[in-house]
């Protein structure tokens, strides 16, 4: 059972974001802020959420929130500032842009810096135990499948319709065949054997 709230404070938010272990494509963060009441039985962390739940959500999420915000950050600025700052911008840049402004954050993980002075705290697996992360990480979610299943329309042949840039078996033979393309994260290890020296 999720948690409605952490600080006890009247406007918390929750953020999260996605994609951060994927091979290609952006970092997409999400906060929102809920009503202290809100409830729904489909809501979990988006991992244990069936993709047929979490699009019967996001609608609901959208429609029942006081505010929310998503934010891309592209694989150029992964490969400029490294993946955990970029998650992390990511996740600022929303909290910013929320109204009301949080009067607390709470943050799936272990690794945040605070924004405009708002209180926050990180919660690991905060996804599974706080609505208001919970919500976050839905929305993340669904907003960068869709991104990925648009990109996969210019690149076919590596799948991400299906994998979403992760990297999957077919993703890494892919990568092999017909080399990276422009939204693939060259900071990234793209193929395992990257490791290996020739000699």
């Amino acid at each position: 059972m999720l948690s409605a709230n952490y600080s006890n404070t009247p406007f918390e938010a929750g953020t999260d974001e996605a994609g951060r272990g994927c091979l290609a494509g952006p970092v997409t963060a999400a906060a929102i802020l809920l009503p202290n009441d809100f409830y729904h039985p489909l809501l979990n962390d988006s991992k244990q959420v069936s993709e047929k739940n979490r699009s019967i959500l996001r609608p609901v999420l959208e429609a029942e929130a006081i505010d929310f915000k998503v934010i891309h950050l592209d694989q150029h600025t992964i490969d400029e500032i490294n993946i955990l700052n970029a998650s992390i911008k990511a996740m600022q840049m929303c909290l910013i842009e929320l109204q009301p402004t949080p009067s607390y954050v709470i943050v799936d993980g272990n690794r945040f810096k605070p924004v405009n002075n708002i209180p926050h705290s990180t919660i690991v697996k905060g996804d599974s135990k706080y609505v208001s992360i919970a919500a976050a990480s839905i929305l993340a979610k669904t907003y960068r499948d869709e991104y990925m299943e648009r990109i996969h329309e210019e690149f076919p042949m590596y799948q991400w319709n299906k994998n979403k840039g992760y990297p999957t078996l077919e993703h890494r033979e892919a990568i092999r065949k017909y080399g990276s393309c422009i939204y693939h994260r060259q900071s990234f290890r793209l193929l395992p054997e990257q490791l290996k020296l020739e000699i």
